[in-house]
């Protein structure tokens, strides 16, 4: 599959993920949600590398899982701590705000990514990708006027800045991935399966404190959103990882496309939760559309 359209496929995927994540946080614990879920996913890679173990010729090499040394499960386990970390300020703020101002902040992540790739990488943007970067800002700018109407002011809003947060920790991830993939040459199957499994180690002690009320916390209700959050994470990472391993790939370019993401969650969280003021963001979330397709251009 060629990397954009497999950019494209990443970012539906994606939207799915994010509707899951909203529908399963709604007046609910954060941490058992987030803890089942990264359950689902680490559950569909386990089965997987049974399977090989048992019968090594049984599935596509796609599914295959290579055998790592203990410094590259070490490379792998700082990423599932990384995303974790990204994951717990992400998910309070996801569950405090409306999706229609939390998927736009989310989907400025490219910027992050692009900044550090240029520092970094050594990538280098085209005047269209930097006016992608500004329309974005711009764009950013817009939709917190707009969040004023619902009384969010991101300026005191704690949780615009835990969103905020957890979306600079994702753009830092995806310069990891690429050197994860690029850099190192760890398959697409490889990274996802142990980093779904690595997830659920660094989650496990954060979901006993809770179950064991080391902390005040909310109370925890099994939705069916649940297990999808793990599972739409699956196929939309699994794509986005294959798309980074192309040689032709840039992964600002990459991260740009995949947050069309928000377009999706935008009409999910008026469609399915019926949030307010739609018109009013529209602009705003367009904005963030018109700065991806700069970005791509370019």
């Amino acid at each position: 599959m060629n990397w954009i359209a497999g950019s494209v496929l990443s970012a539906l995927f994606l939207g799915f993920y994010d509707l899951s994540n909203k529908h399963a946080l709604r007046e609910n614990a954060v941490l058992p949600v987030i803890f089942l879920g990264t359950l689902s996913s680490a559950f569909v890679w386990t089965t997987l590398l049974t399977i090989h173990s048992v019968a090594p010729d049984a599935l596509p090499p796609m599914l295959v899982v290579e055998p790592l040394t203990l410094r590259q499960h070490g490379l792998l386990f700082a990423k599932a701590a990384l995303v974790a970390t990204s994951w717990v300020f992400s998910y309070f703020g996801l569950k405090h705000l409306p999706l229609s101002i939390a998927a736009p902040i989310r989907a400025t992540g490219p910027i992050w990514t692009l900044l550090g790739a240029v520092a970094v990488l050594g990538e280098r943007p085209t005047w269209l990708e930097s006016l992608g970067i500004g329309t974005t800002l711009a764009s950013f700018l817009g939709l917190s006027i707009a969040g004023r109407g619902e009384g969010i002011h991101f300026h005191k809003n704690k949780w615009v800045g835990f969103i905020v947060f957890g979306t600079m920790l994702g753009g830092v991830s995806g310069l990891y991935d690429k050197y994860l993939l690029g850099r190192v040459g760890f398959k697409a199957s490889t990274v996802q399966a142990w980093f779904s499994i690595y997830l659920v180690a660094v989650f496990l002690p954060l979901a006993i404190g809770w179950k064991r009320r080391w902390w005040p916390r909310n109370e925890f209700e099994w939705r069916w959103s649940i297990p999808f959050i793990g599972l739409m994470l699956l196929v939309a990472d699994y794509v986005y990882f294959s798309a980074l391993r192309d040689p032709q790939a840039l992964v600002s370019l990459v991260s740009s496309i995949r947050r069309g993401s928000t377009l999706v969650a935008f009409a999910g969280g008026l469609w399915f939760f019926h949030e307010k003021h739609g018109l009013r963001k529209l602009p705003a979330v367009a904005g963030v559309l018109i700065g991806i397709i700069l970005t791509i251009l370019g």
